[in-house]
């Protein structure tokens, strides 16, 4: 039972040494290359470039979401109105037994 249970641990600690060796060689490598200002500079560029060329798109989807967004609040407080009405009827109905 100790062997188990030793021996569950060691693997534990092998995977998190593992991790810990891979987060500091990515977090190097990557966050060197990540916050670099070049890189982040034509990150910037990529995205105004896509931004405005796609702007009429982008515009689009965002009053369509925005629409969808009207109706589905819309549609939300008509059923809740109906279930008070319905409540309402309910209750009267007992009221009146």
């Amino acid at each position: 039972m100790m062997n188990n249970e030793t021996n569950h641990l060691g693997h534990e600690l092998g995977k998190g040494a593992v991790m810990a060796v891979g987060y500091v060689a990515g977090k190097s490598l990557l966050g060197r290359l990540l916050f670099n200002p070049v890189v982040m500079l034509g990150a910037g560029i990529a995205v105004g470039y896509y931004g405005y060329k796609y702007r009429k798109e982008i515009v689009a989807a965002v009053a369509r979401a925005s629409d969808m967004g009207k109706d589905m609040v819309l549609n939300a407080k008509e059923n809740l109105a109906d279930l008070v009405e319905e409540n309402r009827e309910a209750e009267e109905g007992k009221g009146k037994e």
